[in-house]
């Protein structure tokens, strides 16, 4: 199954361009291992990109050059080339959802290690269980496995939210999030996921800011939770 929800428009710009704060950076590589869609959007960005560099050193595209990218942009996603080494590596084994539910994408490895069973989790609310990376510049990344069929709190951001589901799924006002899928979220969206049934859904996100809840006790408890 490929994923069904992709990378803003801007985040997919900002990857390319590296400028992603190393948390986001982290879940939209992530992203990339598993979505052959969204590789050829950060191709085509990462040729714009030098496109315009070329320009603002008064050196005018080549002809040719200017139709390889007019092509790229024509082209269906999935078949551009990989954007990074480690989407390559995923581009040569095509594989948008690996068969070894247990393995994590490579990106997260650094963080978390490689195996899903290995991970020590820590309860930190009925049916929340968490697992917080070590310091990261310019965020929080994160782990969180939640027990199925849970409502969470409606919530909005306070700033940017970037989640990608590597088990089980969710609803919300959004749709269906499920394996490879990746929620990119601003402070615009205020939505109440609800985990499926059947299986633990198991998400990796990276925030750059508080959430911003509506219900009273749900903010009571925020300081306990730490999110």
């Amino acid at each position: 199954m490929r994923p069904n929800h992709h990378l803003d428009d801007a985040t997919v710009l900002s990857y390319s361009a590296g400028a992603l704060p190393t948390a986001m950076n982290v879940v939209a590589s992530a992203h990339l291992e598993r979505c052959p869609h969204c590789r050829g959007r950060v191709h085509v960005a990462e040729r714009i990109g030098g496109t315009l560099m070329q320009q603002q050193r008064g050196e005018a595209p080549r002809q040719d050059d200017r139709d390889a990218m007019l092509a790229l942009l024509d082209r269906e996603p999935e078949t551009a080339p990989a954007a990074t080494a480690l989407a390559s590596r995923a581009d040569a084994a095509d594989v948008v959802e690996p068969p070894d539910r247990d393995r994590l994408p490579t990106a997260l490895h650094p963080w978390f290690g490689p195996s899903m069973r290995a991970l020590k989790w820590r309860r930190i609310a009925p049916g929340v269980q968490r697992i917080r990376a070590g310091s990261v510049a310019g965020g929080e990344l994160m782990l969180l496995r939640i027990a199925p069929g849970s409502r969470l709190p409606l919530h909005s951001h306070g700033g940017t939210e970037l989640t990608m589901i590597l088990d089980g799924a969710y609803d919300d006002v959004l749709g269906h999030f499920g394996p490879g899928d990746v929620a990119d979220l601003d402070g615009q969206t205020l939505h109440q996921p609800v985990t499926a049934p059947g299986v633990p859904c198991v998400c990796v996100a990276a925030t750059d800011a508080p959430l911003v809840f509506s219900g009273w006790f749900a903010r009571r408890l925020q300081p306990l939770l730490g999110f």
